[in-house]
């Protein structure tokens, strides 16, 4: 079997705002493309993209899927994305493994919030975008309209590379062509905009084209991938991916398979990943033959086992290579290696540089993590998603007795799967949470230990995610003694205390001079302190932005031992915190709201009320009103049911972590006040 050369591999993420057609794009375009001989429909439940029982369920996208399709001699992997609720955010985690977003915006919904989050954080990436306008064939729409919305949002780089035509039933190309009619503007005129923008990255073009007015097509390539790269051009494509008298027809599905086959990057022209090696950057090469360097972007458990799907940056993988996985020097034989194609695992004999595969029955294999094929390159980093922190908790419990021992092992699983979804162990409430991005997030998940681990569980009121910190300087002051009989016990502490910048976290300063304190014990008093930072002082939250510095003590010949500095270290820092000050944070959140305009003052009011800040409106056509306001996360943990009752299910928002900053002291106190510490052993 000969292997797929990397400059033949196209490496494509759907992403956009649930609703906008990402899944039946990708299912017209495996039609088309011959992978499959029907089309799969959302509503029948057939599709290859959401082939789970969840998804089938809920009628939407719920994680990525990878798609693998092969059209005029170029493998094309497909990341089919959620847009839905707070599952949108998981699009975040495919975009380390693609070079170019293909962003699907809804004709009739226009430009929607999580689109924007979105296309902010392609750009972020520096990935080579492009833009789709789907569902061209509904009624009572605007392209023109939202062409130029697009231009506005995104920037006048955004051009059309083709247009709709006889009434939204098939696409002209301008790239290609400047003469013809189409639905609105000019074949003409969108041919110069799009010829003018690709060639002013190239000034050998440039020069020619203004001087004759024209370039030959086939010298364009390099520049139009120039112009990707460096987001000097968004194209914009016009899609219906199921056309609405008859839904097996589609629309500008085989003219975007051409523009990818033909355009689009492949990895060697994609902008390079970056990866660190002891702290210093360097940029693979999709090259083959050089060391391996693999990013895993996506695990699941399914039937198979613990699935880790990876792009190849660097090297190959293939059948019997020893990987080892980040700074583990313990390896790890491949004996299977697979393509993913929705559900479908395909072996195959390796995964060269720039393409996407599988491993399967792979425990030690996390998300995000970097394999590589040298035992001595285990310092090896990427920069891999950057997802938000969720901030939704809720403190579960198994409902059945017997469940009790696997509602942990089912509850990992399932957060190996889910990037987003964080469990701790509350120490002082001796509660299991489970934290998540919002509401349905959390509600999906326990429908899935049910429905995959058949283990139900109890819920309480969301938990917040709060933090303590100082306000002010301090000293503190403790000395443990304690006597058995035998040896004893003594430790003596004196340190202060001073607030760091938000966001700073934890600094610890030795600063003992004259031996008072010998240092072997300066680690224990640090332990100490550390074990108070995790679990709070005042209300029981961990602290945060903290600089400790301790300067003086004393000790016993004999009697001095590392659990005495430890609680003389935790005494005295305790002892310090309640003199300087000590405040709650709470976490703020960026919300926008998408509402009728009708609405908008209902909203801005409720958002107010709730101790938010408006910090701008933004009006879309069709009457859409955009509010984006910061408010706290303690009075937004019902709001989805709060907009749906408001705005008769018209409204939709997003939600993502912003800052934490100190809570009003009426509303510190209830918190401290029913704080209730458990007694700690000395």
């Amino acid at each position: 079997m000969s292997l797929v050369s990397p400059t033949d591999i196209r490496n494509i993420a759907l992403i956009g705002h649930g609703g906008s057609g990402k899944t039946s794009l990708a299912e017209a375009l495996l039609l088309a493309a011959g992978v499959t001989h029907s089309l799969g429909l959302i509503e029948k439940g057939n599709t290859v993209a959401d082939y789970s029982d969840e998804a089938k369920v809920h009628k939407h996208s719920l994680t990525n899927t990878i798609l693998d399709l092969s059209y005029q001699g170029k493998q094309i992997n497909l990341i089919d994305t959620p847009g839905s609720g707070d599952f949108g955010i998981m699009a975040m985690a495919a975009l380390p493994a693609v070079e170019t977003v293909a962003l699907v915006i809804n004709a009739q919904a226009g430009i929607e919030p999580l689109t924007r989050r979105l296309m902010e954080r392609a750009t972020e990436r520096k990935l080579c975008k492009v833009i789709v306008i789907n569902k061209i064939d509904a009624e009572n729409i605007d392209l023109a309209a939202l062409v130029e919305q697009i231009r506005e949002t995104f920037g006048p780089e955004c051009l059309p590379i083709n247009l709709p035509a006889g009434g939204a039933t098939k696409v002209i190309d301008v790239f290609d062509h400047a003469a013809g009619d189409s639905d609105f503007t000019s074949v003409a005129e969108a041919h110069t905009q799009i010829i003018d923008q690709v060639v002013e990255v190239d000034e050998t073009l440039m020069e020619k084209y203004l001087e004759t007015g024209e370039v030959e097509h086939d010298k364009l390539h390099a520049a139009f991938e120039k112009a990707l790269r460096t987001g000097h051009l968004v194209p914009i494509c016009f899609t219906c991916a199921r056309h609405h008298g008859d839904p097996t027809q589609a629309v500008g599905i085989k003219e975007l398979l051409d523009i990818i086959v033909k355009l689009f990057p492949n990895p060697a022209e994609g902008n390079p990943k970056s990866f660190t090696r002891d702290e210093t950057t360097f940029a693979v090469e999709p090259d083959p033959d050089k060391p391996l360097i693999a990013h895993v972007f996506k695990v699941k458990n399914d039937r198979f086992g613990k699935v880790a799907a990876f792009r190849v940056h660097q090297g190959k993988v293939t059948k019997d290579t020893q990987l080892y996985v980040n700074d583990s020097k313990k390896p790890l034989r491949t004996s299977h290696i697979y393509r993913l194609h929705g559900g479908e695992h395909r072996e195959v004999e390796a995964i060269v540089a720039g393409d996407l595969g599988a491993l399967v029955k792979v425990d030690e294999v996390p998300f995000d993590g970097v394999l590589h094929d040298h035992p001595g390159d285990n310092h090896v980093k990427f920069k891999g998603a950057s997802l938000p922190e969720p901030m939704y908790g809720l403190a579960v419990t198994a409902r059945s007795r017997g469940d009790e021992a696997k509602i942990g092992d089912a509850l990992h699983k399932l957060a190996e799967e889910d990037p987003t979804l964080r469990i701790h162990r509350d120490t002082t409430t001796h509660e299991t949470v489970l934290m998540g991005v919002g509401e349905m997030h959390l509600r999906i998940t326990l429908d899935r230990l049910k429905s995959k681990y058949g283990v139900e569980v109890d819920t309480k009121p969301p938990t917040i995610a709060y933090r303590e910190t100082i306000q002010g300087k301090a000293e503190g002051h403790h000395r443990h003694k304690k006597q058995t009989g035998g040896a004893g016990q003594f430790g003596e502490v004196y340190l202060r205390i001073e607030p760091l910048e938000r966001g700073q976290g934890f600094e610890f300063s030795n600063d003992i001079f004259g031996g008072s304190i010998p240092g072997q014990f300066i680690p224990a008093i640090e332990k100490g302190i550390r074990q108070v930072m995790a679990t709070g002082c005042v209300a029981g939250y961990p602290m945060q932005d903290i600089k400790v510095s301790v300067y003086d003590g004393k000790h016993h010949p004999v009697d001095s031992k590392e659990v005495a500095f430890v609680t003389a270290g935790k005494r005295a820092f305790q002892d310090a915190v309640n003199k300087a000050k000590p405040a709650l944070l709470e976490p703020i959140v960026h919300v926008e709201v998408t509402v009728p305009s009708s609405h908008m003052g209902d909203i801005t009011g409720d958002l107010s009320g709730k101790r938010g800040r408006i910090q701008g409106t933004d009006m879309l056509p069709g009457d859409i009103a955009v509010i984006k306001a910061q408010c706290p996360l303690s009075e937004m943990t019902n709001y989805q049911s709060q907009l749906k009752s408001v705005t008769g299910g018209q409204g939709s928002f997003t939600m993502e972590l912003s800052h934490y900053e100190p809570m009003p002291p009426n509303i510190q106190s209830q918190i401290v006040a029913q704080y209730k510490p458990r007694e700690e052993e000395d």
